[in-house]
């Protein structure tokens, strides 16, 4: 079975966002796709275009007063069509999680207790500074974006980073308390 490119589908989502340049979508990505879902610069430019050779995105030059022309990229109906199947489609499985914490620990019996109680601690602190901006982004959100059509489903999505990487910060806590 070929396995879906939700790449694709990631920038077809932005593009319904006020995202209609690279470089738009690239700061979009980085202030918020890129805690649940990574995605390179070097990835957006070749899916941009492959968008519109599948008829789902058109491409525009803008004229910038000193600068060289923008691209500037809108869904067409059939990209619009191709985002809402993805949307209706089930989830097939769940994503398997690349946690090198966890495989440190896994093998923490060739070091000492202290060791690993102090790398479990350093992965809190982790934990706690992505917390932190998790809160600053719903601030911001909360702020200045909450009459776009979005912000309620950002909210929902944030609050999923949220509620678990405070779990795993309680985690850290047990953790700690067994090991010592």
């Amino acid at each position: 079975m070929k396995k879906n490119n939700n790449t694709k589908y990631a920038i077809l989502g932005l593009l319904t966002t006020e995202c209609r340049s690279g470089y738009a979508i690239k700061q979009m990505i980085d202030q918020s796709l890129n805690h649940f879902w990574k995605i390179s610069y070097g990835q957006i430019y070749p899916t941009l275009k492959q968008l519109v050779e599948d008829g789902l995105a058109t491409v525009q030059d803008t004229s910038q007063e000193g600068k060289p022309d923008k691209k500037e990229y809108y869904l067409t109906p059939k990209g619009e069509e191709e985002l809402e199947i993805w949307l209706q489609n089930p989830i097939e499985e769940l994503p398997s999680v690349k946690n090198e914490m966890l495989l440190k620990l896994f093998f923490s019996r060739h070091q000492s207790n202290a060791e690993t109680i102090s790398r479990v601690k350093q992965y809190r602190n982790k934990l706690l500074e992505r917390y932190n901006t998790y809160e600053a982004i719903e601030s911001m959100i909360t702020s200045t974006s909450r009459e776009k059509p979005d912000a309620g489903y950002w909210l929902i999505t944030l609050d999923y980073g949220k509620r678990t990487t405070q779990a795993a910060m309680e985690w850290c806590d047990v953790t700690i308390e067994k090991l010592k």
